[in-house]
């Protein structure tokens, strides 16, 4: 126990300081620095997938809304035949 204790003490502490400097810069401008390629082409796939993601969701709300649209549509026209058939 008292070894565990030890080597602990003699390790020198953990900086966090590398994680706040790479999350500092842009993300395409890490892309254009970083000199390892595959760094750069996932770099490139994660920008890629971002801008599908927005591309879509902005497709969904048009969706969403032309959705909205027919289902006011169809309860109209379901209210007015249930209520044609309530007269009777």
């Amino acid at each position: 126990m008292a070894s565990v204790i030890t080597a602990c003490l003699l390790l020198p502490p953990v900086s966090s300081v590398w994680a706040q400097e790479s999350s500092a810069a842009s993300p395409s401008a890490a892309a254009a620095s970083h000199p390892d390629e595959i760094v750069k082409m996932h770099q490139q796939v994660a920008a890629a997938n971002r801008e599908y993601d927005r591309e879509v969701a902005a497709a969904r709300k048009v969706f969403d809304h032309k959705k909205a649209e027919a289902r006011k549509k169809r309860n109209a026209a379901i209210e007015a035949a249930q209520s044609g058939v309530n007269q009777q």
